[in-house]
């Protein structure tokens, strides 16, 4: 199979992948980046080698071009990851310990001595099994292959050279996590395994009591921040929102809970849209801690229009017009070769007149909804299948028959581990928790075309009381349980025929997926659900189904958001408007153009 380098992966800095500061929404002055070349080993055996097979490009999947090692993880083995840290001079400092207290009416600043800081170690995100030593002394373990964690190093601490070592397992479908799209095998719709650290490795430096986390809840009619500073002793926690660097509200934690709520005045307030992306910045001080963060002033919802039930944003009818977007790259498969790389497939969506993506059963780094959030682009996002193998005749079949199964059957879904079904219950919450402050999220999809599907209506309840500020697409495409806020179809191989129940907002959530393979841009098997031969083809049936099936729903049907498949090719499926590496872009950009000015209530 070819080896496609994407622009950016062909300009890969090995020592200093990915620089930038991972976590635009909690930024501090204190950062020490551990991308870059590391020792590596595959073993069979649980302790760790005497000796290491070669370096890695981290955080590139060792699966993947860019990690210069090209193997694949068995669930037989174990992979190994070491490489020495110094801290640089003065990244540890010693600090004044404070609280914030109000007396007589007043907020003051109360000392309670020096402490030196802390040192914080962050994984952006291991696939699927982690375990971390830190000079020799176990520091951590973690599961999960989608979600960060960090572990607090002080105490295993050294002057002068540390040695930080990671073992990983990954074993796919044989344990209760979430896998994806991943498969050993690829071919279609499935793609290349990948396992490891896929994303930034770093640290930093704080004080004894610091900003843990941070939720910042817009309520757009109330024009009002609600904030949550989550820490050790958030006593006096102060917040202040600007606007384009003016402090245009602040507000202090005045009942030792770490919550507050800051008003913004009309003259301040900016509604954010994909037209009109507008951010507020925040600045969070917590004794001698400061964080900067941001936020945005919007609303999701559903309202009535021409007697249909639509999705709205701030209150009014807007449709969402969108991409599937599976974030994998033909260099570094999981892993993005750049933050310009990240960048370039949304600025590229927003070029061809899209104002949404749908991360389709991915979670991506921070960066990725940052430049979402700053650029203008809505996002819909799935959450990462899981389960046991998946039946055909209850994944496939019923793009064909229509036939829609209830979901308490938890055998035909590929979920009768309970086990399963409570670590997915446990990772719905922990990604809410996780991305809840991204202004572009507008819409969860828990569950994709019956894999690992369970008690949806369920799971729907579940994730409307964690995060009722955004909608739900509770069942994707087929074995639909009637919840949720769209009534949701995916249609490839026949013509566009969709009807509203009333109740819902009617989406067509995938449809499209024409395929044409560009020469020199091919990775293996050409797979798609339309093969055109040439672009003059591709473009006239790209055009000729917008113009002839999807228009007429949003007059006739009320149609209320497209999400066409996809933004590029992957692998073998060579159905996007872009190819695997990003060179090409198949769309006549002015007729895309166009089009989607037409795709609106």
């Amino acid at each position: 199979m070819n080896k496609l380098l994407t622009p950016w992966g062909e300009a890969l800095d090995r020592e200093h992948p990915l620089p930038e500061y991972p976590r635009p929404q909690m930024k501090r002055d204190s950062y020490v980046n551990l991308n870059g070349l590391w020792q590596y080993a595959f073993t069979s055996d649980v302790r760790r080698p005497d000796h290491f097979d070669g370096e890695i490009v981290v955080p590139f999947a060792p699966e993947s071009v860019l990690s210069g090692v090209e193997r694949q993880l068995q669930p037989d083995e174990y992979l190994w990851y070491e490489r020495s840290v110094v801290l640089p001079e003065g990244f540890r400092r010693t600090r004044e310990r404070t609280h914030t207290e109000r007396r007589d009416g007043k907020w003051i600043t109360v000392s309670e001595g020096m402490d030196p800081d802390r040192i914080l170690l962050h994984f952006g995100a291991v696939d699927q099994i982690a375990d971390v030593w830190w000079n020799g002394a176990p520091a951590a373990h973690h599961e999960g292959g989608y979600l960060p964690f960090s572990v607090d190093v002080t105490q295993f601490l050294r002057d002068g050279e540390n040695t930080l070592t990671v073992r990983v397992t990954d074993s796919l479908a044989h344990t209760p996590h979430a896998y994806g799209k991943q498969k050993y095998k690829r071919g279609g719709i499935w793609y290349t395994a990948t396992s490891g650290i896929w994303q930034t490795v770093w640290l930093e430096s704080v004080p004894d009591n610091y900003v843990e986390s941070l939720e910042l809840t817009p309520d757009f009619d109330a024009k009002r921040l609600h904030w949550r500073v989550r820490a050790k002793d958030p006593r006096g926690a102060h917040v202040v929102v600007r606007k384009e660097g003016v402090c245009v509200a602040e507000d202090w934690d005045d009942n030792d809970d770490g919550c507050g709520c800051s008003l913004i005045s009309e003259e301040d307030f900016c509604p954010w849209s994909p037209e009109a992306p507008f951010l507020y910045t925040v600045e969070v001080d917590l004794g001698s801690d400061h964080v900067e963060s941001y936020f945005a002033m919007r609303k999701f919802g559903t309202t009535d229009y021409k007697g249909h039930k639509v999705l709205a944003l701030n209150n009014e009818p807007y449709f969402h017009n969108g991409l599937l977007d599976q974030g994998y790259w033909s260099d570094g498969l999981y892993t993005a070769p750049s933050d310009a790389a990240l960048r370039y497939d949304v600025e590229t969506a927003k070029r061809l007149g899209f104002n949404m993506l749908r991360k389709h059963i991915k979670i991506e780094p921070l960066r990725w909804y940052y430049h979402c959030d700053r650029l203008g682009m809505l996002v819909w996002q799935d959450l990462p299948s899981g389960g046991e193998r998946y039946d055909p005749l209850v994944v496939t079949a019923p793009l064909f028959t229509g036939i829609h199964l209830k979901d308490h059957h938890y055998g035909w879904f590929g979920r009768k581990d309970a086990r399963s079904r409570a670590q997915y219950e446990v990772d719905l919450l922990d990604t809410v928790k996780h991305l809840c402050n991204c202004p572009c999220i507008a819409l969860w999809v828990p569950f994709n075309e019956g894999w690992g599907q369970f008690d949806a209506l369920r799971i729907t309840k579940m994730l409307r009381a964690a995060d009722p500020t955004r909608l739900i697409d509770h069942a994707s495409g087929w074995h639909d349980q009637g919840g949720g806020d769209l009534r949701s179809y995916h249609i490839y191989f026949k013509p566009l025929r969709m009807k509203h129940d009333g109740v819902r907002a009617l989406a067509l959530t995938e449809f499209g997926g024409y395929s044409l393979p560009v020469a020199g841009h091919i990775s293996g098997k050409k797979f798609g659900y339309r093969l055109c031969g040439t672009t003059a083809e591709w473009q006239k049936d790209y055009v000729n189904l917008y113009e002839q099936q999807v228009l007429p729903l949003i007059e006739r049907e009320g149609l209320s958001a497209a999400v066409y498949t996809e933004l590029s090719d992957v692998e073998d499926e060579l159905n996007g408007l872009l190819t695997f590496d990003r060179r090409v872009c198949k769309a006549d950009e002015q007729v895309l153009r166009a089009l989607n000015a037409r795709m609106k209530l």
